[in-house]
């Protein structure tokens, strides 16, 4: 599953208060939100109206079976929620269950009422919704008060490993657009679903990438039902990570579908760019992203300029062009001028080398006999 998440960092903002009782961890009223559930039965009555996907109540026993006794040389990750092992469902673990590589989710110890609600969150909506694109949900523990999440083990970690690793090769333009294309299509579902979910904290670190680079939304810790009616938003606490957020949420704790879209072109924008969304160590001007790329995105003449330059000038460059254009839309800081999800999908589709990628690993292409040290795309154009 690699470094699935990284730590959630505290809020900058002023947060509105939200009070427990009027939301559950899925966003829905309940009676008193106080009495989280401490047991596996409990869990399960709690899923029972919306539980699509059959979740394995695992013991804390068999988890430290899986993951070797959570052996440090097992350690995929960590962050502010606790630590992420790789781990082996072995046969005969218990009759059943078949033998399946696994990441091991243990929350912190802390048994926070918001760690809890956080765990409890992802339980509820992975565990009514299925999806090539979101991360598919073995099973949890809810035993004393360890609260642990068995996930699909994802073998090339986070998107944000990846893409900004000092170690490994640049990742392909055409990789970078089927990631992109693979988390467009995991939030449209979202948004799209019969009763809609707004991911809230779509980032790098929390798209996970399988073997073939497909990738997954995974931790929805903050994720909450959309708005249904005539509803246009809904409100809530600001949480996340800053330079991912919409300028919405930011300033009013109001969220829409259209937040996530908003989010997703920040990403956008990493991937176009090979930096991250919020970077201490460049020049003032250009330690946040957004300000300092949305300008250049419209002109051709300058763009090239911000793309990664570990590309080596290794992509199409109309492609380049549309997907700038694409993160332009979605930077608008009016959320209605924003595109939809599943438009976005429609953008990216064209944009895709149906290639196997498997067996593919990102190279570095040096270009030759180019003048002036300009860089010439695939297409030939300069």
């Amino acid at each position: 599953m690699g470094n699935c998440c990284c730590r959630r960092e505290p809020s900058v903002y002023n947060e509105k208060s939200e009070s427990p009782k009027d939301q559950s961890p899925s966003g829905r009223p309940t009676k008193d939100d106080r009495k989280l559930p401490s047991n596996p039965e409990e869990v399960e009555d709690l899923r029972r109206d919306s539980a699509a996907n059959p979740l394995i109540a695992f013991t804390f026993g068999e988890l430290k079976l899986i993951t070797g006794n959570f052996r440090q040389d097992h350690l995929l990750g960590g962050g502010g929620f606790g630590s992420v092992y790789k781990g082996l469902i072995a046969k005969g673990l218990r009759e059943g269950l078949q033998p399946l590589q696994v990441a091991v989710k243990v929350h912190d110890g802390d048994n926070s009422y918001q760690g809890h609600r956080e765990w409890l969150a992802e339980v509820i909506f992975l565990g009514q919704l299925s999806h090539p694109n979101l991360v598919k949900l073995i099973g949890y523990c809810c035993e004393d008060e360890q609260r642990v999440l068995i996930y699909e083990y994802m073998p090339r970690g986070s998107v944000e490993n990846v893409l900004f690793s000092r170690v490994l090769l640049p990742i392909p333009w055409s990789i970078r657009m089927k990631i992109a294309y693979g988390a467009a299509k995991g939030l449209a579902f979202l948004h799209e679903a019969e009763k809609p979910v707004i991911y809230r904290d779509f980032k790098t670190s929390n798209i996970l990438l399988d073997q073939d680079y497909n990738a997954k939304l995974s931790d929805f810790g903050l994720a909450k039902d959309g708005p249904i009616g005539d509803k246009t938003h809904v409100s809530t606490r600001i949480m996340g990570t800053y330079g991912y957020a919409a300028p919405e949420y930011i300033m009013t704790g109001h969220l829409t579908p259209r937040s996530d879209v908003y989010s997703f072109g920040v990403v956008l924008l990493e991937l176009l760019t090979g930096r991250k969304s919020l970077d201490k160590s460049r020049p003032a001007r250009e330690q946040n992203l957004t300000d300092w790329a949305i300008p250049l995105l419209k002109e051709k003449k300058k763009l090239l300029n911000i793309v990664d330059p570990r590309l080596e000038g290794d992509y199409p460059i109309k492609g380049v062009h549309k997907a700038a254009m694409l993160a332009y839309h979605c930077l608008n800081r009016n959320p209605k001028a924003r595109p939809l999800m599943r438009d976005i999908v429609d953008s990216l589709e064209p944009l895709q080398e149906h290639e196997d990628v498997q067996n593919e690993k990102p190279v570095l292409t040096v270009i030759h006999g180019v003048a002036d040290g300009q860089l010439k795309g695939k297409d030939g154009s300069m």
